[in-house]
Formats: C-alpha cells, sequence, structure tokens
C-alpha cells in the first residue's frame, strides 16, 4: 500500500512532476519498456508509473534508483525558461527531453521538412542529423549545438557517421 502523500510546497511539487517527466522521457528515448526500466531499477512497474507522474509519496531513493538504471545523472532541476541561460558546462552531456529547433541552428535547417512542431525528441533529432550529417557546416557548428550531437550519439548509440 503506497505511503499517505505528504503535504509539499507547490514549487517541490512541480520539480517532482518535472523530474518525474525527464525519467519517463528518457526512458522513452532509449525505448526501454515500463517493465524493464522497474525490474532493473529493483521496484514494480506502478512504483516506477508513481515515479513517472512525480508522486511525492515516493522515496527519493526510489527516484534515484530510477534514473541509475536508465544511466541518468541526478542534477539540479532548474525552473522552466531558466534552461535557456544555461552555461555550455553544465548541460555538457546533457539530453534534453524534448530539443527546440530554435535553439540549434543547423537542425533547425536539416528540419526543414518537419512542419507543425517547434520541437523534436532526442531520437528524431539524432535521427535527422545521421540522414542529413553530409549537410552539416561543421565548422559552423555553435558549441551548444556540438555538445547535443556528442550526447545524443553517446546516449542513443551512433548509429551510422555522424561525427
Amino acid at each position: 500500500m503506497p505511503a499517505r502523500t505528504p503535504i509539499i510546497a507547490s514549487p517541490a511539487a512541480e520539480k517532482l512532476i518535472a523530474l518525474g517527466k525527464q525519467i519517463r522521457a528518457h526512458r522513452k528515448a532509449l525505448r526501454i519498456s515500463a517493465t524493464t526500466a522497474a525490474e532493473a531499477a529493483g521496484m514494480s512497474r506502478v512504483t516506477l508509473h508513481r515515479i513517472e507522474k512525480g508522486e511525492p509519496s515516493v522515496t527519493m531513493g526510489a527516484y534515484l534508483n530510477a534514473m541509475e538504471a536508465q544511466g541518468m545523472d541526478f542534477g539540479i532541476i532548474k525552473p522552466t525558461g531558466v534552461a535557456a541561460d544555461a552555461s555550455n558546462e553544465d548541460r555538457k552531456g546533457w539530453i534534453p527531453a524534448r530539443i527546440r529547433l530554435a535553439d540549434y541552428p543547423q537542425l533547425k535547417q536539416l528540419a526543414w521538412q518537419v512542419h507543425g512542431t517547434d520541437e523534436l525528441t532526442p531520437v528524431e533529432a539524432l535521427s535527422i542529423y545521421e540522414r542529413n550529417w553530409r549537410h552539416v557546416d561543421v565548422q559552423a557548428l555553435e558549441p551548444r549545438e556540438r555538445q547535443l550531437v556528442d550526447a545524443l550519439r553517446i546516449g542513443l548509440g551512433e548509429r551510422s557517421g555522424v561525427v
């Protein structure tokens, strides 16, 4: 039986929900089933589901186990809108759950055929980079975009000639 939900401040609840969404998005990007991720973390599928919903009654240890099982590194969750201000060093190796085309100029040019969305999943972004790498001006890649490409390649697997 789940523990009773503790009373927490609204900003803390929002951070737990954001953390849960990041854990879920990372699992989905890796194409890992909830059952497999839960087993790897040593918990039930229901507990993983509660973590992905950001429920505060789940122990912090369970959150960290879920992240560790997926190879995620725990860091400070920045409030919405602050991510654009983060230094490049803070974001090194980090894969966002959704990749805004406006933040990555070369990806935006490569994704000219994508209509109706301003954001891509990490898998979609890597796929676009891989299919169109010959059109990327490597010398003109901004450091932030280069870090994204490297993180996607390392995190999602090098599947072709993306350098």
